[in-house]
């Protein structure tokens, strides 16, 4: 008897072009043999780093089409939340944790809010606290600093630098909040970037040389990559490695096309990589 494709439900937005939300997570989760089920937030034109969008808002439609997912018996081994841009969308979140998640199903939180040091323009106080209602359901959360600050009610520090003791201490509070893993993205150290990952009580970086500038859809390429190696039973850590050398890849690529920065990654060169884990 053949064994049951795994799968993922992905809560996040669709949008046209930019290379991000669920755009770019489907494509590499496929690459990577895992099945992505999209729950649309919403669709959009281009993402709203661009001067200009159409966004179609989705969050009446989300709790009709999650219930006909349950009227057709379907169950998941990962739910990957990522950009969320209401206070009702996290509820329709949390239902459908209560919903789809199994014995063995993981939850995945990327809690998309902001970047150095500034929320998104959506983002209120009231939203932020609301975030935080999915820490206790989530196996892993996927924060850059700016998350992360916001999740623990703390001050941006000054340049976006964190000592170690720091990020220690702030991976501890996030886990006690219900993660079993906690993974910072996105952290300078220097001419690198680094990746700080706390699980099951121990502590590593992953250091990589920084290539150019931020790139929209960087955090939903991370988070999807991650997501795939778990329900394929693929340590952590080696999860996390493979999304940051994916993502340093094509970022040295994006710098060779001088592609602008809201355009995203161009992933499609690399994905070749994704299929033979």
């Amino acid at each position: 008897m053949t064994a049951r494709q795994k799968r993922i439900a992905l809560i996040n937005d669709v949008t046209g072009f930019g290379r991000c939300s669920v755009t770019v997570q489907l494509p590499l989760i496929s690459a990577m043999r895992v099945q992505a089920c999209p729950l649309p937030t919403a669709i959009l034109s281009v993402h709203t780093g661009f001067p200009n969008h159409y966004l179609d808002d989705y969050t009446a439609r989300m709790r009709p089409y999650m219930e006909n997912w349950a009227e057709n018996n379907l169950d998941f081994d990962a739910i990957l939340t990522g950009f969320l841009g209401s206070e009702e969308q996290i509820e329709v979140v949390l239902d459908a944790v209560h919903r789809f998640k199994g014995k063995d199903t993981l939850i995945i939180v990327d809690p998309v809010m902001g970047d150095n040091g500034r929320l998104y323009s959506s983002y209120t106080p009231a939203l932020c606290a609301k975030m935080r209602q999915l820490m206790p359901y989530a196996d892993v959360v996927t924060p850059n600093l700016t998350e992360a600050c916001q999740l623990l009610d703390l001050p941006y520090p000054p340049d976006g630098v964190v000592t170690d003791a720091a990020l220690s201490h702030m991976a501890h509070q996030l886990a006690a909040m219900g993660p079993r893993a906690v993974v910072i993205t996105g952290l300078h150290a220097g001419d690198c970037v680094r990746t700080y990952l706390y699980e099951d009580g121990e502590s590593r970086c992953y250091d990589h040389v920084k290539i150019g500038r931020d790139r929209s859809g960087s955090g939903d390429v991370f988070a999807a990559i991650v997501a795939a190696s778990l329900v394929r039973g693929i340590p952590l850590a080696d999860g996390v490695k493979c999304a940051a050398d994916f993502i340093g890849h094509c970022l040295a690529y994006a710098e060779e096309l001088d592609l602008p920065w809201n355009y995203g990654l161009p992933f499609e060169e690399f994905m070749g990589e994704l299929t033979k884990l």
